[in-house]
This record gives C-alpha cells, sequence and structure tokens, in this order.
C-alpha cells in the first residue's frame, strides 16, 4: 500500500504544480494584454482582463482542491481550506464582474440601434 500512497503524492504533487504555473502563465498573460488594451484605449479592456484573471484563478483554485488530496494534518487542511475560500470569493466576484461589464456592454449597444 506503501507504493500506491507514494505514487498518488507523485501525481498529486506534479498536477498541482502543473495547474499553478498554467494559472500564472494565464493571469500573466492576461494582465500584459490588459496593459496593451489599456494603452490602446480597447473599450473591452476591463472585461479581457476580468476574463482572464477568473480564468487563471480557476486553475489556482483547482490546484488548491488537489491539496487536499495529500493533506496530512488538521492545520494543513484549514489552511488548505481558507485558501479555498479566499480564491473561490475572488472568483465569484469576477464573475459578478464580468456579468455587470457584459451587461453594461449589450446597454450600450441597444442605446445605439
Amino acid at each position: 500500500m506503501g507504493i500506491f500512497q507514494d505514487a498518488l503524492n507523485l501525481i498529486v504533487e506534479f498536477a498541482i504544480l502543473v495547474f499553478e504555473y498554467i494559472g500564472v502563465a494565464v493571469i500573466l498573460m492576461a494582465g500584459i494584454k490588459g496593459v496593451v488594451n489599456y494603452v490602446t484605449r480597447n473599450p473591452k479592456t476591463r472585461l479581457d482582463l476580468a476574463k482572464g484573471l477568473a480564468m487563471g484563478l480557476e486553475f489556482k483554485l483547482g490546484s488548491e482542491i488537489l491539496r487536499t488530496v495529500v493533506v496530512r494534518e488538521m492545520t494543513e487542511l484549514v489552511f488548505v481550506a481558507g485558501i479555498i475560500a479566499l480564491r473561490a470569493v475572488l472568483t465569484v466576484l469576477i464573475h459578478w464582474e464580468i456579468k455587470n461589464e457584459e451587461m453594461q456592454e449589450q446597454s450600450g449597444k441597444e442605446i445605439q440601434q
């Protein structure tokens, strides 16, 4: 059984790193795109940036959920649960912002027509 536990830990730790790196890369690319859009005065800057941040946070949230598989102590579980809660709240707030931006964009189009 020890070999299977070690294999599971290795696989989960690797998956956590992959999700973390993907999340960081997505957030970094969204930030760079956001700066470029801001400089070029693109009206969709906020919406694109929020969507990129939301996607990056979802990858990072996935890595934290995977982290619960290898938690050994209750204090670690509480710490991971706090991180998951914080990232979930951030994701909800960003999705709320995306929804509001899309509604404003839609109402702007209706006014122009």
